[in-house]
């Protein structure tokens, strides 16, 4: 099948399925690559923090900041289904940088992560990027703020109503009266953004080695292994990966190597028009495309 072929079935499985996307996968030996509105502009949810490890591990290698220096971190208290760690505890805690990096990258906790930002802000974590030739990727907010959306104010069994508001309030230009969904106000980022960040983390590039290093292995280390990687892991493959969740957003952007030693950078972001919170039929779906999208690539 050729690639026009392919993407155009792609399209109409994930219109058939209530998904719009941007996806790209690219081989990072040789640079070929296949997408599906890999330009389009998603709020980014917890993907920032791929960019906030990045920044944070050059600081620390700079001498600006001491991973193993304490920090004292006060609870979450977090009560509603979705958060983890720092930010479901009760009393304080006190944690190293090192340490709050691994809790934000591999249970994509929020409360690390805001740590993290009060050491980095997110105008520096941008600023940061962009210095690294990595464009299109903007931080803009904490990521506890990704913990206070309409679906925290609701009943669980109304949670659906929160989904419904994402889905039919936003504007054609990408606003949202929900500000974490409107590209203006959200951290934001396309495919095509993400894939750039994976191939400058695994192929020398402006990043530092060591840091490019840790970021990977915090990736590899990620816990959240629903989405797109029971597609990808394997006895023969290593999946390095983030995800992030936000309402009726579902993404994961990583990096499936191949023990042949092919190595593919891959980006799924999707906004659902379905308005329920558990859907793994979009977890299935997205993370079907992604992997037909490698397979074509594989086979050239």
């Amino acid at each position: 099948m050729n690639t026009e072929t392919l993407l155009l079935r792609l399209r109409a499985e994930l219109e058939e399925g209530g998904l719009r996307g941007s996806f790209l996968v690219r081989d990072l030996r040789t640079g070929y690559e296949a997408g599906i509105d890999p330009e389009l502009e998603f709020p980014c949810a917890s993907l920032v923090k791929i960019p906030l490890a990045a920044a944070t591990l050059e600081r620390i290698r700079r001498g600006e900041l001491d991973g193993s220096a304490p920090i004292d971190v006060q609870p979450g208290r977090a009560t509603a289904p979705g958060p983890t760690g720092l930010t479901r505890f009760r009393h304080p805690a006190r944690v190293a940088v090192d340490d709050l990096l691994y809790l934000t990258m591999a249970i994509s906790d929020e409360t690390a992560a805001d740590t993290l930002f009060e050491l980095t802000s997110p105008a520096e974590v941008t600023r940061m990027t962009r210095g690294w030739g990595v464009h299109g990727i903007t931080a803009r907010h904490p990521a506890g703020d990704l913990s206070d959306t309409p679906a925290e104010r609701f009943e669980p069994t109304d949670v659906h109503l929160a989904h419904a508001l994402a889905i039919s309030a936003g504007t054609t230009g990408q606003g949202h009266p929900v500000p974490q969904l409107d590209i203006t106000r959200a951290s934001s980022g396309s495919a095509r953004a993400f894939v750039g960040l994976l191939e400058a983390l695994w192929k020398p590039s402006g990043i530092d080695d060591s840091v490019s290093g840790r970021v990977r292995e915090l990736m590899g280390l990620n816990l959240l292994r629903q989405r797109l990687s029971p597609d990808f892991v394997s006895d023969a493959t290593k999946w390095s990966s983030k995800t992030g969740t936000l309402l009726n957003l579902r993404h994961e952007v990583g990096v499936v190597e191949h023990a042949d030693g092919q190595a593919f950078a891959i980006a799924a972001l999707t906004e659902s028009r379905v308005p329920a919170a558990i859907q793994p039929e979009a977890e299935v779906l997205m993370a079907r495309v992604a992997r037909t999208l490698r397979d074509h690539l594989r086979a050239r």
